[in-house]
């Protein structure tokens, strides 16, 4: 027994040395400070809807350019198989495996545009379907970095006056329409404040249907979507061109129910993307497109 007193005399002295403050005034808490932490952006560190699976949400149909089914300007169906075609898609998959996850493990849930920002618990990770931030979105719901900076475009039927139409201020005699609850509809009443009131849709498809049977002169979309609207989804479409870009700009960014902190992770993504050019690559692959920016 008296052998074995100077080796728990020296153990007890090590454990008061580890416990007592340190000449360089450091805490106790410092001597684990050597372990790593636990990287929070790991992928088995990722607080998912569902474990092991990246789920996403957009909405059905998911059109061009930002989806695309299996023909050429087709739209998808997120409930029909995954597709990578598409800004949108490629961009989605990008992330994915930026976050560590392979395309089988990734799975879409289809989420309508007003529901995809309205406040409460998601079933999905993030929802990626042109979703411009906002403030008072914001206070609903998490939005990532931008992935797309916005531009607002105004599309009609060629041969028609508001064709013709060069500044901000000609656009203010004519009717014009927008999806509900898109800041496209805002950049009527605030940047056009036209003499109508605006017709509002509940879907593009219905806004379409409304310039066809010429309720409304024109409609206001993000630049892209105008582009594919012109070109195939109307006979004889035009864009008129592009509305001036807003003091404060306007992105697109995912949307992630509030709180997420998956949010972080998916910035440090879209970081590595912009920085290493991949987002450049797809915009000009899926996006490229001209039209005059109204005075």
């Amino acid at each position: 027994m008296l052998k074995a007193l100077p080796v728990l005399l020296a153990a007890i002295a090590l454990i008061a040395a580890g416990c007592g403050g340190s000449d360089d005034g450091g805490t106790a808490g410092q001597a684990t400070a050597s372990v790593p932490a636990e990287d929070a952006c790991a992928k088995e560190s990722l607080a998912l809807v569902n474990d092991g699976q990246l789920t996403l949400g957009t909405d059905n149909p998911a059109f061009p350019p930002w989806f695309e089914g299996t023909g050429e300007f087709e739209p998808w169906d997120p409930t029909s198989e995954p597709t990578k075609k598409g800004y949108e898609a490629q961009v989605a998959y990008a992330v994915a495996g930026e976050l560590g996850f392979s395309d089988e493990e990734v799975a879409w849930t289809v989420v309508t545009f007003n529901q995809s920002f309205k406040p409460g618990p998601k079933n999905f990770d993030f929802d990626i379907n042109q979703i411009s931030y906002s403030p008072a979105r914001a206070e609903a719901v998490d939005f990532s970095d931008s992935y797309y900076d916005v531009e607002q475009a105004i599309v009609a039927l060629e041969g028609t006056p508001i064709a013709e139409a060069a500044s901000v201020d000609d656009l203010k005699e004519y009717k014009l329409g927008a999806q509900i609850g898109t800041t496209s509809l805002e950049a009527i009443t605030t940047q056009i404040a036209p003499g109508e009131e605006p017709s509002v849709y509940d879907t593009n498809n219905d806004a379409i249907s409304g310039l066809k049977a010429k309720q409304v002169d024109g409609l206001v979309v993000d630049f892209p979507t105008a582009l594919f609207m012109a070109a195939v989804q109307l006979d004889g479409g035009t864009v008129v061109g592009r509305l001036p870009t807003a003091a404060e700009g306007e992105y697109f960014g995912m949307v992630f129910e509030k709180g997420n902190t998956l949010v972080e992770c998916v910035n440090e993504a879209l970081a590595t993307l912009q920085e290493d050019g991949t987002l450049d690559e797809l915009q000009e692959e899926w996006l490229g497109g001209s039209a005059p920016v109204f005075e």
